[in-house]
Formats: structure tokens, sequence, C-alpha cells
């Protein structure tokens, strides 16, 4: 909500503009002021809202007409004011000045101001006034309301500013249409929203219980029991279907809200709405969606164990029927507090567990929220906000964990949500892989994998469960992930497929390897079609043995098409879960080469300079398959610039 409210207040000669603003500082009349006040500032701890407030007077001669219509442009509201004693006055405000604002561009609220009501001859009813102000309302909806006052008595001055306050800060226009008097569509929508959310047992009635929770949660306070009756007979009385077994229907709730805003109680409207994240514009706010949520680099987000208790507490009331599973109608009424399916894009429920009919189990529910926290934890949180998450801070559902540095460097993995990157020629079955981890059943039929692909499930781990989600990337994607550290670094294991049939299979994994640098990352390679003959893979040396130079372990073979899976899934996962038993060339290898350089330089620069240094650094590094070309091309030419210094 707004922290400060600017009034600006406008009017034709001699009605009173600036002795209305005199009045209100001084609580008593003063004759005799100058021609425009200066402008007034008054403290939040005095308001009724708690909001600074600047009141600003102006003239209206031509002289003033540069100030004056900077003013325009700068104030939050508008009060018009008019004389009681001249009737040229008040017709003026819809011939010139409401017309006059709306040629500066300019859409605030605007209060119209009668002032000198001592002076009015006789009394005028509310049906009077209604009359006269009605048909202005009608046609500039900008117009909130009237109020009639008297600097000279004083009398009603400082409610002339209550309403110019309460205008900005609970504005009518984006809530109501005071011409068809109904709620305005976007307000409509709003509160259904809020309805649902608090609806917890979701049966369409807001029973006893969820409405005290639901005051509770906007004013601190419970209903009495004496007020929840009177609340409900109102309804009951003037809205058709408003109650319904002792408890307020979604119509009912809505009316509700209709009557607060015809009867002037819009803050209680705008305290709900702001309760649940509503901006002036009706959207939800930015920051109630994301709220601040530091992730330092090389950690990972999942869901804290009150975040899968969620979850899971909302998976079960929405199943229905209490299969065990969410129908597409089912998942279509869970996310009816949002903007639809996150997940619509991603070929969803094939990127998780599902029954045979393609519901998602409870499984692959939290195993698909696992996956979207890791990849994208905003989307979580996003999501918990328009699911209604109850606790706050939000941010309670969430964990960050411990670095992957940091773990590989202890040998202890405290993580239960692991990352794996497939990795493979076009056609070595990395699709069949993720399809056969997500419970989907073989295709002999192939496509192309044009863009990145996720799926997700749970491995069981000494009767520990994890989430383990394979990505592979597609031939356009691959290289884009491949050549980012900031990507790879996201990697708890990397997987190199091949098809163990294909001859030239083999070489594209190794030519990978060559061109990125992704040995500090965990590290398993994977044979494909095994039910197929075995090939002599066109390569220097066999998978086999390609793998024990490295250090790991021979190709884990298997075939998706005959069910042999050779538990490799499990065999990922506890690659993540001992990262330092898989990495390519031994546990050193964490410590890159560059690094090796710079501690040996500074080693042996202590104990005799760097020629000796470089000279130990190449003796190091300097065995076959050590060094990239152009590692070893430097490091000659060092040695050679030494020794010829050395000469």
């Amino acid at each position: 909500m707004r922290r400060d409210v600017r009034i600006l207040l406008v009017g034709d000669e001699a009605v009173g503009k600036s002795t209305i603003v005199t009045s209100l500082i001084k609580e008593s009349f003063v004759a005799h002021v100058q021609h425009i006040v200066p402008e007034v500032t008054i403290p939040p701890e005095v308001t009724p809202e708690n909001v600074t407030t600047y009141i600003v007077d102006s003239g209206s001669g031509p002289q003033d007409r540069p100030h004056l219509e900077s003013e325009i442009r700068k104030a939050h509201v508008i009060c018009v004011v008019y004389s009681i004693d001249n009737p040229n006055s008040f017709d003026r405000i819809p011939t010139y000045w409401l017309p006059y604002f709306r040629q500066l561009g300019v859409n605030v609220p605007v209060i119209l101001v009668g002032n000198k009501i001592d002076l009015r001859g006789g009394e005028v009813t509310n049906e009077a006034l209604e009359e006269e102000i009605v048909p202005i309302m009608n046609e500039f909806k900008e117009v909130e309301t009237c109020v009639e006052c008297s600097a000279k008595l004083p009398l009603n001055v400082s409610e002339v500013f209550y309403f110019a306050q309460r205008a900005v800060l609970h504005p009518t226009a984006p809530l109501y249409d005071s011409r068809d008097h109904v709620l305005k569509k976007e307000c409509v929508a709003a509160l259904r929203r809020i309805f649902k959310l608090c609806d917890t047992n979701k049966d369409g009635i807001l029973d006893a219980s969820e409405l005290n929770e639901f005051q509770r949660k906007c004013f601190d306070a419970p209903l009495q029991a004496q007020e929840l009756e009177g609340i409900k007979a109102m309804v009951q009385e003037h809205a058709d279907g408003g109650v319904r077994d002792s408890g307020l229907t979604e119509a009912g709730f809505l009316y509700l809200h209709t009557i607060f805003i015809q009867r002037g109680r819009l803050e209680t409207t705008w305290t709900v709405l702001r309760k649940f994240g509503y901006a002036e514009d009706l959207r939800l706010t930015e920051s109630f969606l994301y709220p601040k949520f530091d992730v330092p680099y090389d950690c990972s987000v999942e869901l804290s164990p009150k975040g899968y208790q969620y979850l899971t507490d909302i998976f079960e009331t929405f199943d229905k029927d209490q299969d065990g599973a969410l129908k597409t109608e089912e998942l279509e009424d869970l996310f009816s507090t949002s903007p639809g399916n996150p997940w619509a894009g991603q070929k969803f429920p094939d990127t998780t567990v599902a029954d045979d009919t393609g519901a998602v189990t409870l499984q692959g529910w939290l195993a698909q929220w696992s996956m979207t926290t890791l990849l994208d934890h905003r989307t979580t949180l996003a999501y918990l906000a328009y699911l209604g998450y109850p606790d706050e801070p939000r941010t309670s559902a969430l964990h960050i964990t411990r670095p992957r540095k940091v773990d590989r460097r202890k040998g202890k993995v405290t993580r239960n949500v692991f990352l794996c990157y497939m990795c493979g020629a076009a056609g070595s079955g990395k699709t069949s892989l993720l399809r056969a981890f997500a419970g989907k059943p073989f295709s002999e039929k192939y496509e192309t994998t044009k863009k990145m692909n996720s799926v997700v499930n749970s491995v069981d781990i000494d009767g520990s469960e994890k989430y383990l989600v394979l990505q592979e990337f597609g031939s356009k994607y691959e290289a884009e992930t491949l050549r980012n550290p900031r990507k790879t670094d996201l990697a708890d294991v990397i997987v190199y497929v091949h098809d163990s049939s294909d001859t030239n299979s083999f070489s594209y994994i190794s030519n990978l390897r060559q061109q990125y640098s992704l040995d500090h990352i965990p590290t398993l390679f994977v044979a494909t079609k095994s039910d197929l003959d075995l090939a002599q893979q066109r390569h220097e040396v066999q998978p086999d043995v390609y793998c024990r130079r490295l250090g790991l372990q021979v190709p884990v073979a298997v075939s998706v098409k005959t069910g042999q899976m050779a538990d490799v899934f499990h065999a990922i996962c506890s690659v993540a879960m001992n990262p330092n038993s898989a990495l390519p060339g031994g546990s050193d290898r964490a410590m890159t080469a560059a690094a090796r350089i710079r501690m040996y330089v500074k080693v042996c620069t202590l104990i005799g300079g760097v020629a000796t240094g470089v000279v130990l650094v190449y003796r190091t590094f300097a065995r076959p398959g050590s060094l990239s070309n152009v590692t070893a091309q430097w490091i000659n030419w060092i040695v050679g610039t030494a020794s010829r210094r050395e000469l």
C-alpha cells in the first residue's frame, strides 16, 4: 500500500481553498490568509491511515497556470472546491475542471468539496445533493464522492482530507462500477479466488471455522458468534443462494463485499485483497509472488518437510475420488486459483510418474514439484502463493542445500534432489532412458529431440527416498549447455550414453569430453541397446578400456526395449551421492590443471626460481592424455623461453 498521499486543492477564485487548509492546520477559522498557502506536510502518526500526507494549495489565475498544471500532474488525488453561495463555481466543475484534468492526461481520484455551507439558506436533504452530484459522477468516473464543509465554523474540514486520503488508499474505481452498481469483473475474479483459498475443505461453503480463520488472517480478530449470525441473516435476506448449510456461499461472499463498497466501507474489501497479495490494479504483486530468497552460488533449492507436507495435503484434498491420482479435471480444479498448470508446455504428465490413464500419482506429484524447485525455485514460490500456502514466511516451504563443492570435499552429500545431464549422439537412446525412468512404455518410433527434455522420479537408496532429475538437450542446445560453466556446475552427474550396436556412437561422447571441460562432474557411462549385437567401436580404444583408464566403472549395459535396465538409475543416484568415487582420473581431478600449475609455480619460486617450477609442472603433467594440445603447447613455450634465458 502507498506510504504517502499528495492532495491538491483546486477551484475557482474565492471558493475558500486556502481557508480550508488553514482551518485544518489551525483548527479554527482565519479570516485573512495569503493567496496560496505553502505546501503542508502531515506526519503519518497523526493521520487515520498512518501515511505521510502532503496538502497542496493552488491558484486559478492566468499567472498561476504553470504551477497549477505541474501540481495536477504530481497529485494523487484532487479536491475540486466550489462555494455553496456561488452556483457558477459548481457549474464549472463538469464544464471546465474535470475536462481540464482529462486534457492533461491525468487520471486520479477526484473529491468534490462544497465549502461555505454556513452561508446556505435553509436545509438541503441528501436526496437533493445526490440529484446534483450523481449526473457528474455518472459522466466522470474519476469522481469518488462529494463532501460539504465550512472552513469558517469549522465543520467537516478534517473529513475532506480523510475522504481524499481514502480515495487514494482505498479507491473505488478498480472495484466497483458506479454506473451499473456492480462489482467489476477483475474484483469478482480476485474475490472468487480468495473464497476458494479460504474454503479449505473445498465444499463450496465457508463454514464458521473457515470464516473465523479468514477473519483472523485479514483483521487479526475472530468473528463473534452474534456477528456471524448477523452477517448470515443479512446475506440470506438479500442474496439468493448466499447462505447454504449454515455457511456462506461464493454468491454470499461477493454480495457481502458489494454491500461493504456501497456503504462506503471500501477499506474492508481492500484490506482483504491486500492480505491476499493484490495491488491497486488487482494483480498479485511481484513482492508477494516472489519474496526475497537468495540462493548462494553452488547451492541448490529443495522442498522442506513443511513444503512436502503441504503439497501432499493439497493433493489429497483435490483427489476427490480418492483413487490416489489427480485426473485432468482434478488438476484443473487444483490450479484454478493460479494462471494454470505450470508444466503445460513441458510434456506433462510424461515428465513424471502417472497411472495407466495418465493421471498423476502422489509419487509423481511430489517428484514433479521436486524437479520444479530444483530447476526454478521461483516458480515454486509463486505457485505456493497462488495455491494458498498457509504459513509465513512462505520460504519456509523451501530449503537451501549446502554447496556442492563442500559436499564433495567432505565426501558426504546432504542433498535429496539430484540433477543428471544425459549426453550422447542422436539415436543413442537417451529419450528412451528418460521415458523408462518416468515409467513410460518403450516406443519403436524415433523422434529427434528438438528442445530440452526433463523427467523426474524417486529412487530408493538404502531405505531413503531421493529424487533424480534427468535432462537431455538435443543437438541444438547441448553445446550451449556444456560450454557454459554456470550450467555445468549445476549438474550432480553427467551420463555419457552410446549405442552399443552403432560403431560410431562412442566417438561422439569421446569428442564431447575432449571439447568441453567436464571432468569435475561425477561421471557414468551407459551402453544402450544391449539386446542387439555388440559392435566394435571406431575409436582408439573400446569403451571398457577407455573407462578403466579414467578410473571409472565400465559402461552399464542396458536395453530399454527388453526391460533389462541393470538398475542404472540406482547407479546414477549412487554416483551423485558418492561424487568423489566417479570423477574421471580420480578425486584429485577436482583440482583443475590450472590450479595445480599455480600451486607448483608458487612452491618452486620459493626453492629456486620460476624455471625450475615450470620444469616440475611439465614433468608432472606431461603424461599421455593428461593435457589438452593448447596447454601442452603453452608449457613447451614457457620451458623453451626459460631455457634460452639460462643459456
